[in-house]
């Protein structure tokens, strides 16, 4: 009951700040679209450029981004394929890029903060780097497909920003380059800026959203297996795999691995679909509904694998 409350408590802004998104666009008309634009145009590629630039490298650390980015990017394509009869406009889009990913960063990391200690914190965000790079690659293809051909849908993510930022700071991070201690602070205020519009984004893309037509009954229970019971069940058995037989990860990275497995679906899943037009509305309740949920499925599920 702790971890509940103490779990509520430092939370409870970040539903504050859907409300204030969802306020700022029906009342005083701000424009959804910008702010998507910010994100993932100007916001997204700064803070993974940074982020990329300060870590220290070592195998184990390559593993988490490169299983996060393939783990979902095969999730992502086999729900594209197996349940593309299933909706006849973007929503099988929408829901391919939610069911790979999860909300690591507008979330995640301030969850990671509150149930890890600070090295293992900073192994979680190093790992949401794979998120940011899944959902601006495979995540926006994926999604762009439900409005542009597949073809324009490859020429968008080439031209994303956030592609060359990661390559830019993993290149400078191998060079022996680091960021100087002054502009440390002007890093922190984009990452806050970063989580802040983020959360608003659920809120602003509740704009205009009909029960009726946008709460899919379907498109929750698929979404919600996969985010709910696959993704955790998954990482439970490579954990076990590894305990057991090969040994290569320490019981940091399980935990990492683990609470990765287990935040609600992406607040991005609603800043793609709105800067596509790939019914934000739907994707908002979903991913809203699913942020709800969590308060109670995450501690359970902790205590349910005791590991931290």
């Amino acid at each position: 009951m702790n971890l509940f409350f103490i779990l509520l408590g430092k939370i409870s802004p970040l539903y504050l700040n859907i409300a204030f998104g969802y306020i700022l666009t029906r009342y005083f008309k701000v424009k959804r679209d910008l702010i998507a634009t910010l994100l993932i145009y100007i916001l997204g590629p700064i803070v993974i450029f940074f982020a990329t630039l300060s870590i220290e490298i070592n195998l184990q650390l390559v593993f988490l981004p490169l299983f996060v980015f393939f783990f979902g990017s095969s999730i992502a394509f086999y729900i594209l394929k197996r349940y593309k009869k299933d909706w006849n406009d973007a929503s099988i889009n929408t829901l391919a890029f939610t069911c790979g990913t999860g909300n690591t960063g507008y979330f995640g990391i301030p969850l990671a903060m509150i149930l890890l200690s600070p090295e293992s914190a900073n192994i979680f965000i190093f790992a949401t780097l794979a998120s940011l790079l899944y959902e601006n690659t495979t995540g926006f293809y994926v999604t762009a497909k439900g409005t542009f051909t597949a073809r324009q849908s490859i020429v968008k993510v080439i031209k994303l920003p956030l592609l060359y930022a990661f390559i830019a700071g993993l290149s400078l991070n191998v060079l022996g380059f680091r960021i100087p201690e002054l502009i440390i602070p002007y890093f922190e205020g984009f990452k806050w800026a970063y989580g802040i519009l983020g959360m608003m984004m659920l809120g602003m893309g509740m704009k205009g959203f009909d029960l009726n037509t946008d709460a899919d009954i379907k498109y929750l229970k698929v979404a919600y297996f996969y985010k709910f019971i696959f993704w955790p069940a998954s990482i439970l058995f490579i954990i076990f795999i590894d305990k057991t037989f090969i040994g290569f990860l320490s019981e940091e990275i399980y935990k990492v691995l683990f609470l990765f497995s287990v935040v609600p679906l992406a607040g991005n899943t609603v800043t793609l679909a709105v800067l596509l037009k790939a019914r934000p509305e739907k994707a908002s309740f979903t991913v809203l509904l699913s942020t709800l949920i969590s308060v109670v499925y995450i501690p359970i599920v902790l205590i349910i694998y005791g590991g931290f």
